[in-house]
């Protein structure tokens, strides 16, 4: 039973035979293996072409920036896993990545939606600053939170952010997304009476789509990024474990409630 509206049955990025491998029209053995970096290989398999220079260079700093940061839920969730079954690699990994979602990680994604939202608005006559505050007032009208605002650790800065938009502007990839970025911290705080650091997402998903990165990917920078970082906890997890210590720590902190 065909369930939904099928697409055409092809396949754009590779096929293979008893000798070759190609990916996106190239060959894999020949031509990409020694050739491309990670990062660039990357880049290819999700939009068919190689990154430019600048492409590459944003790419592996972003990747860089967001890999890791700590015992965050998604490395105690991977940490905890493997530790319940170290024959798994696999399922700890995916334990960690299921965690990344729109409050945790996964934010780049409605950073970007949000700075595509106040680009069309512009693009339809609005001023940036005022398509910016425009977002933000209906943000907080409806109760909801801006996306790539307020840190739990970094404030008044997150010096990610402050790091990625100074290379932006030193590397020339500063453009239409990242200036309305910088609009939105004085919006937010005109809106919630009170500061908001731009945090790293807002920062990502302002890099990528000013170098025209496909906005449907934006989410993928962080989610393999953040798989790097969860192999180097697993690693450390192999030779000093903590999964079940801060399970039983977790244990202990939360109180019960008879109800």
């Amino acid at each position: 039973m065909l369930i939904g509206k099928a697409g055409p049955a092809t396949t754009s990025i590779c096929t293979s035979d008893a000798s070759s491998i190609e990916v996106r029209g190239k060959d894999l053995c020949r031509d990409l293996m020694g050739r491309l970096t990670f990062t660039e290989y990357f880049f290819l398999l999700v939009t068919g072409r190689e990154p430019t220079e600048k492409q590459r260079f944003f790419l592996d700093l972003l990747l860089i920036a967001i890999a890791e940061h700590g015992l965050t839920p998604t490395a105690q969730a991977s940490r905890m896993t493997y530790a319940a079954d170290p024959a798994c690699l696999q399922a700890a990994v995916a334990a960690g990545i299921l965690g990344c979602g729109s409050v945790v990680l996964g934010t780049s994604e409605l950073c970007g939606r949000v700075l595509m939202a106040a680009q069309e608005r512009v693009k339809a006559g609005a001023k940036p600053a005022d398509a910016v505050l425009a977002i933000a007032q209906e943000t907080r009208a409806s109760g909801g939170k801006l996306p790539g605002f307020g840190h739990p650790v970094h404030h008044p800065v997150d010096p990610r952010s402050e790091r990625i938009l100074e290379l932006a502007d030193r590397e020339g990839a500063a453009g239409a997304h990242i200036a309305l970025a910088r609009l939105f911290p004085a919006a937010a705080a005109e809106v919630w009476k009170r500061p908001l650091p731009m945090n790293v997402s807002m920062a990502i998903a302002a890099v990528l789509l000013d170098l025209d990165f496909p906005p449907a990917i934006i989410k993928g920078i962080p989610l393999l990024a953040r798989t790097a970082g969860l192999l180097g906890h697993l690693a450390e997890e192999q030779e000093t474990p903590i999964g079940f210590l801060m399970a039983h720590h977790g244990e202990e902190a939360i109180k019960y409630v008879k109800k």
